[in-house]
């Protein structure tokens, strides 16, 4: 129940949430299924299709979608893709590492090109995500070894 909500209040919240992040997912299947002919056209293996696919379903409908329900268009943003490259994508999964952020690095810029040449986003958009990969990208690796490091000194 969502805090100082009566349960009525909290379901109709609930739902409206639904409503508002299955409309977005909807969106992003249509995103993902383009993205995954795009890269089946430029012949990369079925593997390769599949992490690029993977990375970059989690980053739009796992982050972008389950706190404040953004589009793809939000996912270029310096906050968002510090946010979870350089933060959530660290402390939550399992999986993180300093090759993963990289790979998920090269998937968004892959992704969001596409994004780019269907117009689902801006040149200023796609340049800032570069930019930011770019710039942050060592801030984002030294954070994920230091928490390497940790988890093995105990």
């Amino acid at each position: 129940m969502l805090i100082g909500m009566k349960p009525d209040e909290a379901k109709a919240a609930f739902d409206r949430y639904e409503k508002a992040a299955n409309k977005v997912r909807a969106a992003n299947k249509v995103h993902l299924e383009a993205f995954e002919q795009h890269l089946k056209d430029k012949g990369l293996t079925k593997k390769t299709i599949d992490n690029h696919v993977s990375n970059v379903d989690f980053y739009i409908n796992e982050y972008l979608v389950r706190y404040d329900i953004q589009d793809v268009t939000a996912g270029c943003s310096c906050a968002n893709l510090s946010g979870f490259l350089g933060d959530w994508f660290i402390r939550k999964t399992s999986w993180a590492s300093c090759s993963n952020i990289k790979g998920n690095s090269a998937s968004f810029k892959k992704f969001y090109a596409l994004m780019l040449e269907k117009g689902v986003i801006k040149q200023e958009n796609y340049d800032m995500l570069c930019e930011t990969i770019k710039e942050e990208m060592p801030e984002w690796l030294a954070t994920m070894k230091t928490v390497e490091e940790e988890e093995f000194d105990w």
